[in-house]
């Protein structure tokens, strides 16, 4: 399933989530959140790949078997950061009790004028970084999001906050544009958010030990951060139930630098730096996981041969090799 998580359809599709976007914006908070617990049960009832998919997680993070309350909660936290994404998009984060962790690093690195990456995950919400527009004004930030992927959920968010939609960079296009317009960011001394954690098919992947398994992270972010010697930060916006958010930002790297001679070990050594650190999230807020497919599988598109990133070796033939 890993190859195949973007041909997955959007749940409810765009007349479902316009409904819930007209009753957030017109009946408030408290109201839409009631909406939440039939969405659950449609997840639970209907969506049977993405609930064994959250069975199977479950049972690594809380390490036991994993029942249908745990797996209806994982949803219901998953639909609620979803919800809050229609009020902190549209700048209502007087709703929310964001608490922050770490800001005084992201800061230190901005004040250097020079662009910082801020490498996010599918842990949490993203969105909590919203919080960096109340924080820092006179900074730009600047989002690679892959338009394609959930065009309902997508077109929702641009029609909340059409300025910020402007300056997201389109992951869908190749990779020296995307690079370029990193560059292009940076050097304007923006914050350049994206996330890391979700080899997309076809993508160059490295294994990493992940919550007791070897899963594949992408490549291409730290080549990136490499050929543009930027500092990397992480960020974590973990979900805490009601209207509570922690964001927490960790300096990863003030510059990356990866020797030609020694590439593939140096890849491997960052990738697993970022899974342990993505690990120790997880396992603080077990619920926030929200890759929704067997993340562990291997993907035989992950092939080397098909990328600069010598030594970005697919996972299951590493572990074929291993054996």
């Amino acid at each position: 399933m890993n190859s195949h998580w973007k041909q997955r359809p959007e749940g409810g599709g765009r007349f479902a989530i316009g409904l819930i976007r007209a009753i957030a914006c017109r009946g408030g908070r408290a109201i839409a959140r009631a909406l939440l617990l039939p969405i659950t049960a449609y997840f639970l009832l209907v969506r049977g790949p993405e609930r064994r998919a959250s069975r199977a997680y479950l049972a690594r993070v809380l390490g036991r078997r994993a029942g249908v309350l745990d797996v209806a909660r994982h949803i219901h936290a998953f639909a609620s950061t979803i919800l809050d994404r229609v009020f902190l998009l549209s700048g209502q984060l007087e709703r929310f009790a964001i608490k922050t962790e770490g800001l005084d690093v992201l800061h230190e690195q901005l004040d250097r004028g020079r662009g910082v990456l801020v490498f996010g995950s599918h842990l949490g919400s993203f969105d909590a970084l919203r919080v960096l527009a109340r924080e820092r004004p006179d900074v730009q930030v600047r989002i690679v999001l892959d338009k394609s992927h959930n065009p309902a959920i997508t077109e929702l968010l641009d029609a909340l906050d059409p300025k910020l939609a402007a300056t997201v960079i389109d992951a869908g296009q190749d990779g020296p544009s995307i690079v370029l317009a990193i560059k292009q960011a940076a050097d304007d001394g923006a914050l350049v958010a994206l996330l890391v954690d979700r080899a997309r098919p076809g993508e160059p992947a490295l294994p990493a030990p992940f919550l007791g398994s070897p899963a594949p992270f992408p490549v291409a972010p730290w080549l990136i951060a490499a050929t543009l010697k930027l500092p990397v930060v992480l960020a974590f916006g973990l979900y805490r139930g009601a209207n509570r958010y922690d964001l927490r930002f960790e300096l990863f790297s003030p510059g990356i630098e990866i020797a030609r001679h020694n590439r593939a070990q140096a890849l491997d050594e960052l990738v697993q730096a970022y899974a342990q650190r993505l690990q120790h999230h997880a396992r603080s807020a077990p619920f926030n996981w929200f890759n929704f497919f067997d993340f562990w599988q291997a993907d035989d598109a992950n092939d080397p041969t098909r990328d600069a990133a010598r030594g970005a070796v697919p996972l299951a033939r590493r572990d074929r090799r291993a054996a």
